[in-house]
């Protein structure tokens, strides 16, 4: 089965006074995998169904790849809910972070909620129906995040649906110092190269994981530059080891690909 990536649609009326159209949201299983859908056959999420806070794809794995630099986050956002996969996983295994959860397609947190096992709000979690593009751009989130996931495309997995230097900009404004930016693009698609000029341009590192499923690319960009020599690497082994037996995700991968991208 191919693995498509998660994206977002919001197609912009002739008329200012209508709300925003949205894609139809739409389900399938199989093997135990429930997947979601925006009316077509590109999948935009997916959880196993016996286990719900899992994020059962790979690249959404990857996307937790900021826990190699960083141990105990107080405050982690997701741009881009989809099955809330990292959403529900920062939630369950960081209990004392606040975590946000960004998302401009209210039918999403809807099924979301109903179908993909994620918790309500609480003092902990909060999943707000809001433009990525605003929750960046709002000063009050400046300095404050830990680690921020940027997982925005549209229907058509033509590219993320925000791209430009300015809004990488803005997200790096959202981080801490140590704060790391975790982005799904598309490898084999043009808007690659667009996103990692972007990102370099707004960040003092970027460095990317090896594709996954069917193109999928994890970028990690860092607000401060980090050491990435042999030394570092060996750290960065002991660490995924640490991450693996804590919480089985496979993060010795992470340390090998990073190193054959240098």
């Amino acid at each position: 089965m191919l693995i498509k990536r998660k994206s977002i649609e919001q197609v912009e009326s002739s008329r200012p006074a209508r709300k925003p159209r949205y894609a139809p949201v739409t389900l399938s299983e199989m093997d135990g995998v429930r997947y979601l859908h925006f009316g077509t056959e590109w999948v935009q999420g997916a959880m196993r169904i016996r286990k719900p806070d899992w994020p059962e794809l790979e690249y959404a794995q990857q996307m937790m790849a900021w826990m190699l630099w960083i141990k105990q986050p107080q405050r982690l956002a997701q741009l881009g809910l989809g099955t809330g996969a990292l959403t529900k996983f920062c939630y369950r295994q960081f209990p004392e972070a606040q975590v946000d959860a960004i998302e401009l397609n209210p039918s999403v947190i809807t099924i979301c909620a109903s179908m993909f096992k994620l918790p309500p709000n609480d003092e902990h979690l909060h999943v707000r129906e809001m433009d990525a593009l605003d929750y960046v751009n709002d000063t009050a989130n400046h300095g404050t995040l830990d680690a921020l996931q940027v997982d925005l495309y549209d229907a058509t997995a033509r590219g993320p649906v925000l791209d430009s230097a300015d809004f990488y900009a803005a997200c790096c404004a959202c981080l801490a110092p140590h704060g790391i930016m975790t982005v799904n693009l598309f490898g084999d698609h043009p808007s690659y190269a667009k996103n990692i000029k972007a990102m370099k341009f707004a960040f003092a590192q970027v460095i990317c994981l090896p594709e996954v499923h069917d193109g999928n690319v994890v970028a990690i960009a860092f607000k401060t530059k980090v050491a990435l020599d042999t030394e570092a690497q060996a750290a960065l082994l002991e660490r995924a080891k640490q991450i693996l037996a804590d919480t089985k995700l496979p993060a010795k991968s992470w340390v090998k690909g990073i190193a054959s991208t240098l």
